[in-house]
């Protein structure tokens, strides 16, 4: 089980694994939506993801989600260079659903220097998610 108090989080819903210890760019950071985001979305039924060797600019959209209920964007909480798409989520999107922070995970992104400025921690996510 992921400890989700070692996880950074972003307003709009995505978890990043990976900051602590990180020191910039080379820094490869793990990316995917919380179990919050997955719960509002409904069952999950569409992954689209950018292509590895993408850059990618925090903030910008890199992708949809598709549900049963509707169609959410992912943002990218880093800026970078995706070096890992997680097929396994792609081939089989309930995944984002059922293990949102293990199996479920989206992209991997080799974060640009500085990008991992302005991130929650889990206390600062969960307040927001309460508000």
């Amino acid at each position: 089980m992921t400890d989700l108090n070692a996880l950074h989080y972003t307003d709009e819903h995505e978890w990043i694994a990976g900051v602590d210890g990180a020191s910039g760019s080379g820094t490869v950071v793990t990316i995917g939506i919380t179990d919050y985001a997955a719960d509002k979305l409904g069952d999950v039924v569409f992954v689209e993801l950018p292509a590895v060797g993408t850059e990618v600019t925090a903030g910008s959209v890199v992708g949809e989600i598709e549900s049963t209920k509707s169609v959410g964007e992912l943002y990218a909480p880093v800026s970078g260079t995706v070096v890992e798409i997680n097929d396994a989520a792609v081939d089989d999107p309930s995944l984002v659903n059922s293990a949102p922070f293990e199996g479920g995970w989206l992209l991997k992104v080799e974060v640009a220097d500085g990008a991992l400025d302005g991130l929650l921690d889990r206390d600062a996510y969960v307040a927001l998610t309460e508000g």
